[in-house]
């Protein structure tokens, strides 16, 4: 239902920037999106509202022992843990990548699998580990392109430096764990960042009357740079 994943980014873009109001109606429509879907399984004879509100009820209680039960558990990982555990052991889960959405985003996606192997105990100890690690990743991402020459007829990536590039993005989002940002919500804020900054800088280069397009790299650059600490001081 790609209304029902558009409804949820929007839901996710108003609390990001901190709109109530934007997030008020965005909750509303993504609370459409629930009931309409429960309704569709209410005619099939499949479910019903009322059974969706049942099952997550009893599907937090039974996935948190250590707030609804007598289960101590000291930190965040152990929590995930036992999440997962009771995933398997309860409700009949099976390996332990089951049931990732192949719909999620990149970041998303690669977040999931490494907290996925993180609950068996695969995971970088800390984030200066998990930074190095990207280091490594990153080392050999330029040492990939420097090998290659990339054909200006040629519109395919070489299938080292693609594969180089998704190992140095994935390994971003351990360090990104382990400083506990959500790497997909941070892209997103960065992208929004940079439209704003260059809007901004269109602006400034028009008052000025300079055509922003027209302009060199290094002349971009100078309104961009103006533009960012405009926007950086706004905001502080």
């Amino acid at each position: 239902m790609p209304h029902t994943i558009e409804e949820a980014y929007e839901v996710a873009e108003a609390a990001l920037c901190a709109d109530d109001e934007k997030l008020v109606d965005e909750l509303g429509d993504l609370l459409f999106q629930v009931v309409f879907l429960a309704a569709l399984l209410e005619e099939r004879d499949s479910g019903s509202l009322e059974q969706v509100v049942r099952g997550v009820h009893a599907k937090l209680i039974r996935r948190h022992p250590h707030v609804f039960g007598d289960v101590t558990l000291d930190s965040p990982d152990e929590v995930r843990a036992s999440w997962e555990a009771i995933k398997v052991s309860q409700e009949g889960r099976e390996g332990i990548f089951h049931d990732i959405p192949g719909t999620l985003p990149g970041l998303l996606r690669a977040r999931k699998v490494q907290r996925r192997a993180a609950a068996v105990g695969f995971d970088y100890p800390d984030e200066r580990s998990a930074s190095a690690g990207l280091d490594e990743e990153l080392s050999e991402l330029r040492a990939a392109s420097r090998a290659v020459r990339l054909s200006e007829e040629s519109s395919e990536p070489d299938p080292h430096v693609f594969a180089e590039v998704g190992d140095s993005l994935f390994a971003l989002v351990s360090v990104a764990r382990k400083v506990d940002v959500d790497p997909e919500l941070s892209v997103i804020a960065a992208s929004r960042r940079f439209s704003e900054r260059i809007e901004s800088a269109v602006r400034l280069a028009e008052l000025d009357g300079h055509e922003f397009e027209a302009l060199s790299l290094s002349e971009q650059d100078d309104y961009f740079r103006t533009a960012r600490r405009g926007k950086d001081e706004a905001s502080e």
